[in-house]
């Protein structure tokens, strides 16, 4: 009983810092509009903030798994609430010092801790699920929270811009960060004052014979499980794709000819909002349906919606009921591809970890490192939609989605079942 209590309070910590990770890194995004018309920037140049901030996952996925296997989840949580205060704090600061430079820094700090914060949450909800579907449905569970953030934060960040984005600043988003920054201190005392779990961290045992350099060489390690490779993989794809999606059609919708940066926000809530319904069926379902299956099917049906969004002519419009706005309809099938995006993640990750055991800490640091396309997807549509408009620019996604297919179809087969993981 004290075992099952210990685990919903943990559960209940998990979906926080879940909750913290959409909101911060959505930030990101939505600032594209901002920096577009501030700063002067491209389209692709508008995604630079994504990227410094995707980039990050790059750079400290790898450390990362190796200081939760070597400090736990309590001491790298704490670690990845402070380190998430200073990088919000340097993007606040940069409204005033109106810096672009020190705008991409502050997102690049915040990378870290966005990386950090998804080392922490994917293995242990998880661990705690005990694997398999179980595992997954607490992962679709927390996702649901990660999509609460993500459907505030460009909402709140388009009413804080107003109606005129060419005259939209970074200081304009201020209330938004010091949102952010009250949320990261307050989880970094909730996350102090809680007792975590620590199941993969290593042993004094083990502690001992690496300070000693005793540790015996492991001829193994994750890479040596193909379907985790190839799952890895499809998280580069699956982060690009789902931040490509909103982000361009934010960028596509903020013009003054289609909806203006106000609504444009809201639109973009809306595919959040959808992705959070999403994960919430997933999650309900998630028990008792395949991770295999799951997002096979959600990669086919996000295909159909990708290719209606590109077939459907501009002039065709329809209006928004709860805004009373008229947008084009191939931004309806947009909204849509929230409902397939919410699942994958999930699925993908259990699909990487299934049958790793021991390797699963390093694992994840290697997953988060793949993250990176999150930041690197939206780059290169954005640089792709300055030649050949934004519409067009969704052709990088189909190609990811493509991918995630296969992945699901034929790459998550566990073929080195012969591996000790014990």
């Amino acid at each position: 009983m004290t075992k099952q209590k210990s685990n919903v309070f943990a559960i209940g910590v998990m979906f926080l810092l879940f909750f913290m990770i959409a909101f911060v890194t959505n930030f990101a995004g939505s600032m594209g509009v901002i920096v577009k018309e501030q700063f002067g920037a491209t389209n692709a140049m508008a995604q630079l903030g994504t990227l410094a901030n995707f980039i990050a996952y790059a750079c400290m996925g790898i450390p990362g798994g190796l200081i939760l296997k070597r400090k736990g989840y309590k001491f790298t949580s704490l670690l990845a609430a402070a380190v998430g205060f200073i990088g919000v704090a340097i993007q606040f600061a940069s409204g005033y010092a109106e810096s672009f430079a020190v705008y991409v820094l502050g997102a690049f700090v915040a990378g870290f801790s966005m990386c950090l914060l998804n080392l922490v949450v994917n293995p242990m909800l998880n661990t705690l699920g005990g694997g398999g579907n179980r595992g997954n449905q607490l992962i679709q569970f927390g996702g649901s929270c990660n999509s609460i953030g993500a459907t505030i934060a460009p909402i709140f960040l388009g009413y804080m811009i107003g109606g005129e984005a060419a005259k939209a600043s970074v200081a304009d988003a201020a209330p938004a960060m010091i949102t952010a920054m009250a949320i990261f201190a307050l989880a970094f005392v909730i996350i102090f004052l809680s007792n975590i779990p620590e199941p993969h961290m290593e042993t004094a045992e083990e502690k001992a014979a690496r300070k000693a350099g005793n540790t015996a060489k492991d001829p193994h390690s994750p890479l040596s499980f193909r379907h985790f490779v190839l799952g890895a993989i499809a998280i580069f794809f699956y982060v690009g794709v789902e931040v490509g999606i909103p982000n361009i059609a934010n960028l596509y919708m903020s013009q003054p000819e289609i909806t203006g940066p106000t609504v444009a926000g809201t639109l973009i809530g809306f595919y959040w909002f959808l992705m959070m319904c999403g994960r919430l069926i997933g999650g309900a379902i998630g028990g008792k349906v395949s991770s295999k299956s799951m997002l096979a099917t959600v990669c086919s049906v996000a295909l159909v919606f990708i290719f209606a969004l590109m077939a459907i002519p501009e002039s065709v419009q329809i209006t928004i009921p709860v805004v009373e706005v008229q947008v084009p309809l191939s931004m309806v099938f947009m909204f849509l591809c929230g409902l397939c995006t919410s699942v994958m993640w999930g699925a993908i990750f259990n699909l990487a970890a299934e049958g790793l055991g021991k390797y699963t800490p390093l694992a994840s640091g290697i997953f988060m490192t793949l993250v990176c396309g999150g930041g690197i997807l939206p780059f290169v549509q954005g640089f792709v939609s300055d030649y050949v408009g934004y519409i067009n620019s969704y052709w990088v996604i189909v190609v990811g989605l493509a991918y995630m297919l296969f992945y699901a179809l034929i790459g998550s087969k566990n073929v080195n079942t012969d591996i000790d993981v014990e």
